[in-house]
């Protein structure tokens, strides 16, 4: 486990979560601000698992996170760090089951992983958010980023907003 909040536990993916994984990659609420197709097939989320969250877990120490509720003993989404190359930054991404927006959890699982990015040696994260997601804005700007820039990413315009963790 990574940590937890009153509602919330905050851990690795594992295989087990490939599930979860497919469908949070091919519901097209969840999909309306992701630069990618969706998934068509389960093995695309087990390929997913293994070479990328996986692979960023072995090569940077941290990846994205699993999000479980505890009340419904489910992964309901992800929130946690990712290097982006094209940046050379670490990007805060999270996103979550349709029927669990406008209930804070957002915001709580943001703030619990946040607090642990100077574990893993994270002094500062981006957020990549495509132009349009109200949404994810706020949840950025709940956790105390600020708008930096507007730039490309995946062939699409993003908002990037940026915070640097107080020593």
């Amino acid at each position: 486990m990574i940590t937890q909040t009153e509602r919330l536990i905050i851990r690795p993916f594992t295989e087990q979560d490939c599930d979860a994984l497919f469908l949070m990659n091919s519901n097209p609420a969840m999909l309306k601000f992701i630069p990618t197709p969706a998934f068509v097939s389960p093995e695309q989320a087990v390929e997913l698992f293994h070479q990328v969250i996986k692979a960023d877990y072995q090569l940077h120490g941290f990846g994205r996170w699993a999000v479980e509720h505890k009340a419904d003993k489910r992964v309901i989404g992800f929130c946690g760090p990712k290097f982006i190359p094209e940046f050379n930054e670490v990007e805060l991404g999270y996103r979550y089951f349709p029927e669990y927006w406008g209930q804070g959890i957002g915001v709580e699982a943001a703030l619990a992983a946040v607090a642990e990015f100077s574990r893993f040696g994270i002094e500062q994260f981006i957020a990549l958010i495509l132009e349009g997601n109200i949404g994810s804005e706020r949840v950025a700007q709940r956790v105390g980023m600020h708008w930096r820039e507007q730039n490309q990413f995946m062939g699409h315009k993003v908002n990037i907003y940026g915070r640097l963790l107080s020593p």
